[in-house]
């Protein structure tokens, strides 16, 4: 769809007035309009739902909806519909806003298994939902993001997961090579709702935003199709549940700002870095101590510990020991990026090697956006050397036979002999892979003249 014709969809949703002229449909249509008057956004916070719904507010917030994609909630209207939803219906949906009477509809239900075991609860909002509270969260991101923590990282504008990492590091570099690594527990389950309310009451005048938000959190979720209530936490999956998580834990890092602790928080994730392993343990239970009884949350007891940071992982990464401290890739990080490549590479597949390096640039490319930060290039070369021979085995098992696999060796520019002998072999297919025939023919520059990406530090 081309630019031109996106911007025309959304003139057709929300229509080209502005906020105080009432909306009313256009004759011989049914396209939806903002309505119209003032030329700036209200600013008051009792007039909140007015900027929230005003037009280009909107059409920002649609845009992020589609391009977020995502799964359809319990109606099943997708991101693709909804721009054709929201003119047959925005009328009528904008001024059950307006007056407080919009009910959100419950949330889906959806399992996903975490990487260390067991499984994370997200919540699927419907996409009109989704595109509500993602409405919502442009105009709160700009009230409370800038009274925000200097050590909150997540789901903030202008911060990221590396910039989180990069500060710790700086913490460890100048002796506070001990860490209290705090892990709440389901966090996003058990946020208390009256303590979140009572939160945005500080800085909300608008009781229909404060109604709407409520009317988010109890919305229920639906499993196995029945409908349970939701008293506390704030479903994973919603685009103000970030918003809504920073704001409670924002009084986490008030409190250790307070006790003038070195720390970095990236959601749920916190740690703290201190010089002894005596202080950490004194630290840790202060800490746990505030957390379950003002915050009424859980410290997981199993995944929070007092360590060195070599030995723990913050965000996928780890720390080197020794007087320059490097970033480095947690080994579980590695491992599972083994199995990930292990699933794209399995021998059974029966596709090219040039088709399966294809998929497997889409994911190495990923993964290095992310781990490319690490500063061991030695760990990202010797990843790089294991997939090279993973696709030598795969290329080996597709060739099959003795005589194919001779053949293919000697256009590869393998001499006779070796070439027969490495064809006629027994031994397993790994064990092939690192032969002297395999390692020459298909070289590095063999791989790289097929495209294949290559891990590097970014």
């Amino acid at each position: 769809m081309s630019r031109k014709h996106r911007k025309n969809q959304m003139e057709l949703a929300f229509g080209t007035r502005s906020s105080g002229e009432a909306a009313s449909p256009r004759p011989g249509g049914n396209e939806l309009h903002m309505a119209e008057g003032r030329t700036e956004s209200p600013v008051e916070t009792g007039k909140l739902m007015e900027e929230i719904l005003e037009r280009e507010n909107l059409k920002r917030a649609l845009v992020r909806v589609k391009s977020n994609k995502g799964s359809a909630g319990i109606d099943g209207l997708t991101v693709y519909e909804l721009t054709d939803y929201l003119r047959e219906n925005w009328a009528g949906i904008k001024e059950e806003l307006l007056t407080g009477k919009y009910k959100p509809t419950p949330v889906k239900r959806v399992e996903i298994p975490k990487p260390g075991g067991g499984v994370r609860n997200l919540g699927i909002p419907t996409v009109l939902d989704r595109f509500i509270q993602q409405a919502i969260l442009q105009v709160l991101q700009k009230m409370f993001d800038p009274m925000f923590s200097d050590h909150s990282y997540g789901f903030r504008p202008g911060r990221s997961a590396h910039k989180a990492i990069a500060r710790a590091q700086e913490y460890i570099s100048s002796g506070h090579d001990w860490v209290v690594d705090i892990d709440l527990e389901k966090f996003f389950d058990r946020v208390n709702h009256d303590r979140l309310m009572a939160r945005l009451v500080e800085r909300i005048q608008d009781k229909r935003l404060l109604k709407l938000i409520r009317a988010y959190l109890n919305a229920g979720v639906m499993i196995n199709g029945l409908v349970s209530p939701t008293t506390e936490g704030t479903p994973q999956g919603g685009p103000l549940s970030p918003l809504l998580s920073n704001i409670v834990l924002d009084e986490l890092d008030r409190e250790l700002e307070r006790r003038g602790h070195r720390f970095v928080r990236y959601a749920d994730d916190c740690n703290i870095y201190v010089r002894s392993e005596r202080a950490g343990y004194r630290v840790m239970e202060s800490v746990k101590h505030f957390i379950e009884k003002k915050l009424k949350l859980r410290v997981n007891e199993k995944k929070s510990a007092v360590s060195q940071p070599v030995k723990r992982k913050f965000l996928g990464f780890s720390f080197t020991f020794g007087e320059m401290v490097k970033r480095r890739i947690a080994p579980e990080s590695i491992a599972r990026f083994k199995v990930r490549i292990r699933e794209i590479t399995r021998r059974n597949r029966g596709i090219s090697l040039e088709r399966m390096i294809q998929e497997l640039n889409d994911y190495l490319r990923g993964w290095n956006a992310y781990f490319g930060f690490c500063q061991t290039q030695s760990v990202l070369e010797t990843l790089n050397s294991w997939v090279r021979r993973r696709l030598r085995s795969y290329q080996w098992k597709l060739w099959k036979r003795g005589k194919v696999r001779y053949a293919e060796l000697r256009k590869l520019g393998i001499g006779k002999d070796l070439a027969a002998q490495t064809a006629g072999s027994n031994h397993s297919i790994w064990r092939i892979s690192h032969s002297p025939a395999l390692s020459k023919a298909m070289h590095n520059a063999f791989f790289e003249k097929l495209g294949l990406f290559c891990l590097q530090i970014r």
